[in-house]
C-alpha cells in the first residue's frame, strides 16, 4: 500500500467515525442534557452556589424614579370640571436592598430572609430638588378619613371631626419631599389626640426607608429547580385573606429578584408584589439584547388588570364581591387600611379610556409606561427590569362635606414610580463568559460533525487527486507505448508484391533498394525432426 493510499484510508475511517459519533450525540442531545443537569444543580439558594451571594447582595444598582401629577386647576375640578394635570419629575433615589437574617430551614430546602430597603437621593438623575419643589395634589388624609368616618369612629368623634374637616381643603400644597417621606398632618394630629394608635404623620413612603415588606420564606430549588426562588410563605401566610376568592388570595411565584433556569417562551412567570397586595403573571413578548447578552422580555399581558366582565378570573379582586372597577385599575383598599387607593400602570396604560379621559394631561405609551423584565433564559437571571406602577385615589361626593358636592367621581392620579435595574458591566462580562462556555459545550457534537464534514471534503479531494494521478500515469504509459509502436513501425522493411510475377524488375541493377518497396520472401525448406 502506498503512502497516498494509506492517507486516504485513514482519513476515511476517521471521517466516518466523527460523523457517526457526532450525529449520534446531536440526536441524543447528550451534552445539552448534561449542561441542563449541571445548571439545575448549580442555580440554587445554597451557600455552595455562585448565585447565592448575588441574591443576598444584588450588585446591579436599583433606581426609584418618582413622578408626580401637579394639579393646575383644583378650583375648576371642585366645581365639576375636568382636572388638568402636569407631570413633574423624576425625583430619583438609589435603592439598596440587601437580604438580612438569612436562615436555612428544613434541611436547606427553604430559606428565611428579610429584605429591608433604603433610599438615597441622586440629584444628578433628578429633575429638581424635592425639598424645594411645591406640589398641588389631593389631600389624601382628608379623603381617606371622609370615606371611613362612618365606619371607624363613634358618633362623638365623628361629629367633632366633621366640624374640623369643614375648614380643610380637598387639595393641599406640599413639597415633594413631604408628600413622599412624610409630614405632620393637622387632621391626623386631631385624630391622634383622640385615638393614640393613629399616627399623626402621613407620607406615601412614610416609614418605608430602611424597613422591609415582610418576612419571606423561599424555596432554595434543591429539590426541584422549578421552585428556585419561589415564595413559600409571606408573613407566615401561604395565601392571603383580603380578596374574595381562593385563586386571588394565592401567593404565587418569586419576589421578582430571581427565576428558575431554562426558561422557555411559552411559559407564564409569576411574581408576588407585596405593594400591590397580589400576585401577577408575565408572558413572553420578544427577544432582546442587553450589553451583548441575549434575553427574553416578559411583561404583564392585558388580562392582568382586565375587568371581570372580560376576564372572569379577576372577579376575586372585587371586594366586596361584585364591587368591581373597570379594565386597567385595581382597588387595594383592603390592604391599605380602608383608604380608597387604586393602583394601575402609569398614565392608565392598558386601562379603559374612560379613566384616561376623566382628566387632562395623560398620554399612555408602551415605551415609558410598560412594566417588563428582560431575563437570560439559560440562567433565569434578570438582566434588566422596569417595574412601573401608579397610585391613584377615588374622589367622589361625600355626604356631609359641601366641598365635594360638585365633584364628578374620578380615579385621580397622584404619582407613579419607575423602578429600574440593569446588570452592571462586571456581572455582564462574567455572564457572557459563562454563556460562551455553555454554548461551546452544548454545541460540541456539532463541532464533531463539522470536523467530520471537513475531513469528508479532504477525503473527496484526496480521492480525486489520486484518480487524477492514476489517469496521468496511464496516459504517460499509453503515450510511451504508442511512441514505441510508431518507431518500430517506421523501422520495418517490406517488399511490394506484384501481380505480374514473371516480369523482370524495372529497377536498375545499380539502384539501391528503398525501405518499404519490397518484401523479400524466400522459400523455407521443411525441417525434419
Amino acid at each position: 500500500m502506498t503512502r497516498r493510499s494509506c492517507a486516504i484510508y485513514i482519513t476515511g475511517i476517521v471521517c466516518a467515525h466523527l460523523l457517526i459519533v457526532g450525529i449520534a450525540l446531536v440526536v441524543a442531545q447528550v451534552f445539552q442534557t448534561m449542561i441542563a443537569s449541571r445548571l439545575k444543580k448549580e442555580i440554587t439558594l445554597t451557600e455552595k452556589s455562585h448565585f447565592f451571594e448575588s441574591w443576598k447582595n444584588p450588585p446591579p444598582p436599583v433606581y426609584m424614579e418618582y413622578y408626580f401629577f401637579n394639579v393646575t386647576n383644583p378650583e375648576v375640578f371642585l366645581k365639576g370640571g375636568k382636572a388638568v394635570l402636569k407631570q413633574i419629575g423624576p425625583y430619583t433615589y438609589r435603592e439598596y436592598r440587601p437580604r438580612e437574617n438569612v436562615t436555612f430551614l428544613e434541611n436547606g430546602t427553604k430559606i428565611f430572609a428579610l429584605n429591608p430597603k433604603s433610599f438615597v437621593f441622586v440629584p444628578e438623575k433628578s429633575a429638581g430638588d424635592p425639598t424645594k419643589d411645591i406640589l398641588t395634589t389631593v389631600n389624601i388624609p382628608l379623603v381617606a378619613v371622609m370615606n371611613e368616618l362612618k365606619l371607624k369612629y363613634n358618633f362623638y368623634t365623628r361629629s367633632f371631626l366633621s366640624l374640623f374637616m369643614l375648614s380643610i381643603e380637598v387639595f393641599m400644597k406640599r413639597s415633594v419631599h413631604e408628600v413622599l417621606w412624610g409630614f405632620k398632618d393637622p387632621l391626623l394630629s386631631k385624630i391622634h389626640s383622640l385615638q393614640k394608635d393613629v399616627d399623626e404623620n402621613f407620607g406615601l413612603m412614610y416609614k418605608k426607608n430602611g424597613t422591609h415588606e415582610g418576612e419571606f420564606v423561599f424555596h432554595t430549588g434543591e429539590q426541584n429547580y422549578m421552585d428556585f426562588g419561589k415564595i413559600d410563605t409571606w408573613n407566615g401566610m401561604r395565601k392571603m385573606s383580603w380578596w374574595s376568592s381562593d385563586q386571588s388570595n394565592m401567593i404565587n411565584g418569586t419576589d421578582g429578584a430571581v427565576f428558575h433556569p431554562l426558561i422557555n417562551r411559552s411559559e407564564l412567570l409569576y411574581i408576588f408584589a407585596a405593594d400591590l397586595c397580589r400576585s401577577i403573571h408575565l408572558a413572553y413578548v420578544k427577544d432582546v439584547e442587553v450589553k451583548g447578552i441575549q434575553a427574553f422580555r416578559f411583561a404583564p399581558p392585558n388580562d392582568v388588570l382586565m375587568s371581570p366582565t372580560d376576564n372572569p378570573s379577576n372577579e376575586g379582586f372585587c371586594v366586596p364581591a361584585g364591587d368591581c372597577l373597570g379594565t386597567g385599575v385595581l382597588k387595594v383598599s383592603v390592604c391599605r387600611e380602608g383608604a380608597p387607593i387604586v393602583v394601575s400602570f402609569p398614565h392608565f396604560y392598558q386601562a379603559d379610556p374612560k379613566y384616561i379621559n376623566a382628566v387632562e394631561g395623560l398620554s399612555p405609551n408602551k415605551e415609558e409606561h410598560e412594566t417588563y423584565l428582560d431575563l437570560q433564559p439559560t440562567t433565569g437571571v434578570p438582566i434588566r427590569a422596569c417595574k412601573r406602577a401608579q397610585l391613584n385615589i377615588i374622589l367622589k361626593r361625600v355626604e356631609g362635606f359641601p366641598k365635594t358636592r360638585y365633584i364628578n367621581e374620578t380615579i385621580f392620579p397622584i404619582m407613579f414610580v419607575n423602578e429600574t435595574a440593569t446588570i452592571d458591566d462586571d456581572s455582564a462580562s462574567q455572564m457572557r463568559t459563562m454563556l460562551l462556555i455553555v454554548t461551546l459545550v452544548s454545541n460540541f457534537p456539532l463541532l464533531i460533525v463539522g470536523l467530520g464534514v471537513i475531513l469528508l471534503m479532504v477525503l473527496v479531494v484526496l480521492l480525486c487527486r489520486n484518480r487524477q494521478k492514476k489517469n496521468e500515469v496511464k496516459r504517460i504509459v499509453f503515450t510511451e507505448a504508442f511512441h514505441s509502436f510508431a518507431t518500430a513501425k517506421d523501422d520495418t522493411a517490406y517488399t511490394q508484391v506484384s501481380d505480374k510475377p514473371d516480369e523482370p524488375s524495372e529497377t536498375p541493377a545499380n539502384q539501391p533498394m528503398k525501405n518499404g518497396s519490397y518484401i523479400a520472401m524466400s522459400p523455407v525448406e521443411p525441417q525434419k525432426c
